[in-house]
């Protein structure tokens, strides 16, 4: 199957679908299955501690399969390992990468010395035009309904303002979970799709059975915004332990952040605590339940092969489109 958009055509695939990069989430396997079925398969750096555990999983990935991979980096002060997980990458020969939270500048700069491309995540047009000024090779327009980090801005408002002002192809993310979701994001402008919480509830995501099943059981008005996992306000589904912990910093801890001396340390604390909660959920080991995720669950009603997922959204991305009214319908 093949669908060619100027993004399948600088990355080189036949779909254009990324697998988002999902921390705790993106697995070998998972990775692995998306290259292979004609997307981008990506993974969170920090999936694996220390740097070496992360570049031996690198290799694996690559030694199955020739398919464009990626890695997202958090260049953002609160990442200490942005530097070594960034030269492991482009060691291994990682075709795309991903960045987050921060300034992309020498991520861009060594990537395309090692004829790797960047994208990066934007929720507005100021940073997307910062980050295309860079030389940045695409955008991913986070939008609201996005899991983890999500924006603010609705994408059928997102999508088409970064269209009319950009040159570099745009991926649209942010409640994308079936074909029609996916149709609607090219109709707006997207050159390709960035697929998370549908890819949670996959059989190769390597989580607990009880956070595939939160996904599958949840409605979109079970996720909420919290501060509390990374300081900035991200997308998880409501458990009784979110509503008892709140979704706003404490008091001190939001203080402490507007001292510029402080806020790198005060970050950098917050982030740790809030992976160490999000790692327990994951795996099953804690009550404390911290699942990210994003208003997609909406149009998760059961957990598939990776394959399968794929499958399915391109058969309803061809009804999705035929469906759709024509000039030959005007009266």
């Amino acid at each position: 199957m093949i669908l060619k958009t100027k993004f399948t055509e600088m990355m080189n695939c036949n779909l254009p679908i990324i697998g988002a990069p999902m921390f705790l989430v993106s697995n070998e396997d998972l990775v692995v299955k998306v290259s292979e079925k004609g997307g981008v398969g990506t993974t969170p750096s920090l999936n694996w501690r220390p740097p070496d555990q992360f570049e031996k999983a690198l290799k694996n990935i690559k030694s199955q399969t020739q398919k464009p991979i990626g890695v997202n980096i958090i260049v953002n002060q609160s990442n200490p390992r942005q530097k070594i997980d960034l030269k492991i990458s482009l060691d291994v020969g990682v075709d795309l990468f991903i960045t987050s939270l921060g300034n992309p500048k020498e991520v861009i700069k060594q990537a395309h010395q090692n004829g790797a491309k960047v994208i990066c995540d934007v929720t507005n047009l100021e940073h997307a035009l910062k980050v295309q000024d860079l030389g940045a090779d695409g955008v991913i327009a986070v939008s609201s309904g996005a899991g983890g980090h999500a924006g603010p801005i609705s994408p059928f408002a997102l999508i088409p303002w970064l269209k009319r002002e950009l040159n570099i192809p745009i991926v649209a993310a942010g409640a994308i979970a079936d074909g029609y979701s996916m149709a609607a994001a090219f109709a707006l402008g997207a050159s390709a799709v960035s697929i998370g919480t549908r890819l949670i509830a996959s059989k190769e995501a390597q989580v607990d059975t009880a956070y595939k099943q939160a996904i599958v059981k949840s409605t979109p008005e079970d996720i909420i915004l919290t501060k509390r996992i990374s300081g900035t306000p991200a997308a998880v589904i409501r458990t009784p332990y979110i509503e008892k912990m709140g979704t706003e910093l404490p008091f001190l801890l939001e203080q402490f952040k507007k001292i510029p001396q402080a806020k790198k340390i005060v970050q950098m604390f917050i982030y740790s605590l809030g992976s160490r909660s999000l790692e327990r959920s994951a795996k099953g080991l804690s009550w404390k339940e911290v699942w990210s995720a994003g208003q997609s669950v909406g149009a998760i009603n059961e957990v598939l092969p990776t394959e399968d997922i794929i499958d399915k959204l391109m058969n309803e991305y061809f009804m999705a489109v035929k469906s759709l009214p024509l000039k030959e319908n005007l009266t």
